[in-house]
């Protein structure tokens, strides 16, 4: 993620005439960036209880006695993520230690 050394506002990607540009998403800066000094990374989900878990080791996740909705085992790994609004509480994630099947619990 990168920010503006204008206001301190995201740099976000904007399509303008088929090309890519990038742009403050606060002031409205624009800036070029060659090809190599920015990665773009778009996910679309369109299911949400379809998860992914990057960037971290199972072996170093907890585990916990819950029950997999999919093949019954009753260990999973868990985790928490704010993935909702400051003032809103945080999401649990489990992913079952058998089956590797992942799901999420909101409070």
């Amino acid at each position: 993620m990168e920010f503006c050394d204008e206001c301190g506002g995201i740099i976000v990607p904007e399509k303008e005439g088929g090309e890519t540009h990038f742009k403050c998403r606060s002031c409205g800066k624009k800036y070029r960036k060659e090809e190599g000094e920015m990665v773009i990374r778009e996910e679309k989900n369109k299911n949400r209880e379809d998860l992914v878990l990057e960037d971290q080791e199972e072996e170093s996740l907890p585990v916990t006695d819950e029950k997999c909705p999919e093949c019954g085992n009753d260990k999973a790994y868990w985790w928490m993520e704010q993935t909702r609004a400051a003032d809103e509480p945080k999401t649990r994630f489990f992913k079952c230690t058998e089956c590797d099947h992942a799901w999420r619990e909101y409070d």
